[in-house]
């Protein structure tokens, strides 16, 4: 390529105006009336939950189940290996959803905005299908009806691949939302010094628009590791099938699930914070305002490809 060439396109594009004023919203920011309504709100429905909290903390205790004697169990280390073997198979399924999904999800999603047809209205028949279908149902689908074809994986994938596909039709969305999401100046800028529209696409929209919805694929994890609870369809030994089988010899229901649902809280809430974590940084580091050195970036990368 002429490097005369690039240097007049990058210089275009430095000197081009910035068109944007801030961070983009779909909705008007709040006024004060707004923000203060929202605030008690907040508050209501805090003091609500906690009310609720106590009341059943309340109820428990009157019935005996706070004893201290129905815990005691869970300190015991066979217990708590059990336990955490379980949690350590849920963490595995949704880890091998995960390797489905994501890159089944950025298939579809570059699929469905191809400008060949039948790739195109492939790729949109897929998503929409796997969005619309009950998991479950898909679970059963691979469980029961497909070893009667031959078709019979391992108990494993008999529940991740399910996961997988209906996450990736979900991720393909969230993936198109992110190329929907950045400026045309960043396709225009690849275009004018002859790059592809291959080569745009993953030299210049796709890594930004990774970027820009990580946060969503982080939170996306946490959508990963509730789906893998239906694993007691398959009889996977996840975390809530063990809880059920350790209530099956303990007989202390309430408290396996009230520790379970407290360890799913626990490991969600530190997927969403280490989201909402990824958001802020990327935030600060990648302000919408400097949408023009974006342009330049994209300038230079393709006077390198």
């Amino acid at each position: 390529m002429n490097p005369q060439t690039v240097t007049r396109g990058v210089d275009r594009v430095r000197h081009r105006p910035s068109s944007g004023s801030g961070a983009s919203a779909i909705f008007d920011e709040p006024g004060p009336r707004t923000q203060a309504v929202i605030r008690w709100l907040t508050v209501l429905s805090l003091v609500l939950i906690a009310a609720g909290i106590a009341w059943a903390v309340h109820l428990f205790a009157e019935n005996g189940q706070l004893a201290a004697g129905k815990w005691i169990e869970f300190t015991q280390w066979p217990v708590i290996r059990y336990l955490l073997k379980g949690l350590g198979h849920t963490m595995l399924g949704a880890l091998g959803a995960g390797a489905i999904a994501l890159p089944l999800g950025l298939i579809l999603a570059m699929g469905r905005m191809g400008r060949i047809r039948v790739i195109r209205w492939i790729s949109i028949a897929i998503i929409e299908v796997f969005r619309s279908m009950p998991l479950l149902l898909l679970i059963y689908i691979f469980f029961i009806a497909l070893p009667r074809y031959d078709i019979n994986p391992d108990l494993y994938w008999k529940l991740v691949i399910p996961i997988g596909l209906c996450s990736g039709a979900t991720i393909a969305e969230v993936f198109r939302a992110g190329v929907l999401a950045l400026p045309a100046g960043q396709t225009e800028a690849a275009e004018a010094v002859g790059m592809t529209r291959w080569q745009t696409m993953r030299l210049v929209v796709m890594p930004q628009a990774i970027r820009l919805v990580l946060p969503a694929l982080l939170a996306q994890v946490v959508v990963l590791l509730k789906d893998t609870t239906l694993g007691y369809a398959v009889s996977y030994s996840e975390l809530q099938y063990s809880a059920k089988v350790l209530v099956s010899s303990t007989n202390h229901l309430i408290q396996t699930y009230l520790l379970v649902t407290a360890v799913y809280i626990l490991v969600n809430l530190a997927i969403s914070k280490a989201a909402e974590a990824w958001g802020r940084r990327s935030s600060r580091r990648y302000g919408r305002g400097d949408s023009s050195n974006s342009e330049v970036a994209a300038v230079e990368v393709g006077a390198i490809a």
